[in-house]
Parts: structure tokens; sequence; C-alpha cells
């Protein structure tokens, strides 16, 4: 846990980062940069397909809406959070001379979002048959 609150505080002391270790070759600084980007454009579209998901498909009952809705949501604000956490756990790590960090994270995401996937093809289907 202790862990955790210094890593957030790290994501708004960039100096901080910057003293630990060694500068890094600033191809790897710009590489962690373009991952933590695309990390925020999926979360940009999971929130997108949570918005649309609630704005496009109003023939569908509440609480199916709100839940698919609610879980894209929920995904792309854990992943813009994670976005971050990853970035410095990365740029630390660089800077120390360490591993790159290992996450589950993109499994998890991935699982997330194909349960999501399933239940709207599930809700398709009955719609069609219906």
């Amino acid at each position: 846990m202790i862990d955790f609150r210094q890593s957030v505080r790290l994501w708004f002391a960039p100096q901080r980062i910057a003293d630990e270790g060694d500068t890094p070759d600033y191809r790897f600084s710009l590489a962690n940069e373009r991952t933590f980007l695309a990390w925020l454009r999926t979360a940009l579209a999971l929130i997108g397909g949570g918005f649309a998901v609630d704005q496009f498909l109003p023939d569908l009952r509440w609480a199916w809406r709100a839940g698919l809705a609610l879980a894209l949501l929920g995904a792309g604000v854990l992943c813009s959070l994670r976005a971050i956490n990853h970035w410095v756990r990365c740029e630390r790590a660089m800077r120390r001379g360490e591993d790159l960090p290992v996450t589950r994270f993109p499994a998890l995401l991935g699982i997330a979002v194909a349960v999501v996937a399933l239940a709207m093809v599930v809700i398709v289907l009955a719609g069609w048959a219906g």
C-alpha cells in the first residue's frame, strides 16, 4: 500500500523521477511516452464506447444498457489510471537499470472487453430473435 501511495505521489512530481538513477537513452523515454499515449487512446475509446451504448441503444432495457455502459466507462477509467502508473514504473525502472515491470492488466482488460462484447452479441441476437 505504501508503494502505491508513493507511486501516486510520483504521478505529480516528475522532477523526483528525473532525480532517480541515470538518464536513459531518450529513445526509450519517448517509447515509454508513446506507450502511455496508446493506453490513453484505449481509455478514450472505452469511454466513448460506454457513452455510445448509453446514448444509441435506447430500446435496450435500462439495466442492460446501464450495466454495459458502466462496464465500458469503468474499464476506461482503470485504463487511464493504469497508463499513468505504468509510465511512472517504467521510467523509474529504466533510470535504475532494472527490468521493466510486468503486469496482468492487459490480460484483465482484454477479458473485460471480451465479456462486454459477448454480452452485446447476446443482446443483439436476442433482439433479432424477438
